[in-house]
């Protein structure tokens, strides 16, 4: 996507994380689908739940520092009432549901999230390259190992958290439908842009850093 359509979007201090792709410049952002599973807060884990989830994410820079833009998060579940009130983050209810045949061959994956859908196969063999990266350790790390996230707070101002997970694994998938309104309205793409890459994983653990504090230029 056009970076400076992405810049429009940021908060002073903060910039797309620029990259050079086969047909030009742009920008990367990613919706992050997956299926929770005993997901809890720290004050409350005798409450796990099960549900699905989105995160809507541009890849950026805050003050140099990489990380992700969150434009929003949709939970199907009660539970986001508390980062939605408590914390004054982009987060709101909607129904999610998410399928996949990883032992298929090929392994398959849908999503299907009110005006959200998408549906993948896996590719025979892993991709030797993704377009703008020079290696697997440079997407590795800049699509799928962020740790900082920062997000615009109900009032003004950002917030920031950070999370944690192990290095990922993810397994090589292409799309056969593919629609994430939510982008289109920001005016980040069209209905017809084709997704960059679509990695997918079957499972990891991982730890939100909670609760997120008021972003500072020297946090």
């Amino acid at each position: 996507m056009d970076a400076d359509a992405l810049a429009r979007h940021l908060p002073e201090g903060f910039a797309p994380m620029k990259m050079t792709f086969d047909d030009g410049p742009g920008a990367l952002v990613s919706a992050v689908a997956f299926t929770d599973r005993d997901f809890h807060f720290r004050f409350l884990p005798q409450v796990g739940i099960d549900c699905g989830q989105i995160n809507y994410r541009a890849y950026v820079t805050a003050y140099g520092r990489p990380g992700v833009w969150f434009f929003g998060t949709s939970l199907d579940h009660p539970v986001v009432a508390i980062p939605q009130h408590l914390w004054g983050m982009p987060w709101r209810r909607d129904r999610i549901r998410i399928e996949a045949d990883w032992d298929a061959t090929p392994a398959r994956w849908r999503l299907a999230a009110g005006d959200a859908h998408c549906e993948a196969v896996e590719l025979p063999q892993p991709l030797a390259a993704l377009d703008g990266f020079t290696d697997e350790p440079d997407w590795l790390e800049r699509l799928t190992h962020p740790t900082r996230g920062w997000y615009p707070r109900r009032g003004g101002g950002a917030g920031a958290y950070s999370i944690w997970h192990p290095i990922m694994r993810p397994r090589h998938f292409a799309a056969t439908s593919a629609s994430f309104p939510v982008f289109e309205r920001l005016g980040l793409i069209t209905s017809d842009t084709p997704p960059h890459s679509i990695l997918a994983q079957p499972r990891i653990p991982f730890d939100i850093h909670t609760p997120p504090r008021r972003f500072h230029t020297d946090a």
